[in-house]
């Protein structure tokens, strides 16, 4: 069954029907709707922090430079991110006994309470992301989606 196409007033024809204009535009929409979420959310954290924090629940201590090319995030980002979770108590960095000029990531109490805080806040945000399909389409959407992602 072919889905609804609703084609905005503004966009010009010619990119209504592009994969990737579209696909922008819905990384737009999710953006902002994940900025409103935290913002609402207070504490200053953003998504970078929510994945760098999910990241070492997930994967345990690491590395600092590790959690970096596993989250995708710039090496110098990935500093400024962490200076502020540690800041908030989120995160600890120590030096590496093995490699003393690398530090060494791992998730506080804390850190783990507030990923619990933000999971609820990122769930509310995917329930207004994917609200106009129907649960059906979210699974189809999530399984395109997902195949077109790079790993």
């Amino acid at each position: 069954m072919p889905l609804p196409h609703r084609p905005s007033p503004r966009t010009p024809a010619r990119l209504q029907d592009r994969a990737t204009w579209l696909v922008s535009r819905a990384h737009a929409r999710s953006f902002r709707l994940l900025n409103a979420g935290f913002e609402a959310h207070g504490g200053g954290l953003r998504g970078y922090h929510y994945r760098l924090l999910a990241a070492l629940e997930e994967w345990g201590p690491s590395s600092q430079a590790d959690v970096g090319r596993t989250t995708g995030i710039d090496r110098s980002d990935v500093t400024a991110a962490l200076t502020e979770l540690e800041a908030q108590g989120l995160v600890e960095r120590s030096v590496d006994p093995a490699n003393k000029r690398r530090k060494i990531v791992t998730l506080t109490d804390a850190g783990a309470t507030r990923l619990l805080d933000l999971d609820a806040v990122i769930d509310g945000i995917q329930r207004e992301f994917l609200a106009p399909l129907t649960a059906e389409q979210r699974e189809q959407f999530l399984g395109l989606m997902s195949l077109l992602v790079e790993e």
